[in-house]
């Protein structure tokens, strides 16, 4: 994927990424993030929350490997995100995107992304400022 290869408008295909509570452990494993409310239900909902949470800078990471995905070699300049509705391990969620503007002279791309919830909840939304060669 080029910056000549995108127009404005265009759909990034979406994903369905792996939110389970095997990948949730290896990710705050490997983050330092050993918190109960991340890998024990019971542990989150004494805490007040609906179950057990996928941490904010993971799901960031997910709207960044749909970028990279769609477009591999890319560069992330910017990734802006709003938390709205925990994403809940063990669900499924779904990452989208779709290019809202086209800095020519830069060659980078803006992306508006939601991640929405296997019940239609915006879980995530924000924008990345993408560098295409």
């Amino acid at each position: 994927m080029t910056f000549d290869d995108v127009e404005l408008g265009d759909d990034l295909p979406d994903t369905s990424p792996d939110v389970s509570l095997e990948r949730v452990r290896r990710f705050v494993g490997a983050a330092g993030m050993n918190f109960p409310r991340f890998t024990d239900d019971a542990a989150a909902k004494a805490e007040g929350l609906p179950g057990a949470l996928v941490p904010g800078i993971m799901s960031q990471g997910l709207l960044a490997v749909m970028i990279h995905q769609w477009a591999p070699g890319s560069r992330i300049r910017s990734l802006d995100t709003v938390f709205r509705f925990p994403v809940l391990v063990g669900t499924k969620p779904q990452c989208h995107g779709a290019v809202t503007d086209l800095d020519e002279d830069a060659r980078t791309v803006t992306i508006d992304l939601t991640l929405t919830s296997e019940t239609g909840e915006t879980s995530l939304l924000g924008t990345a400022v993408v560098e295409l060669d």
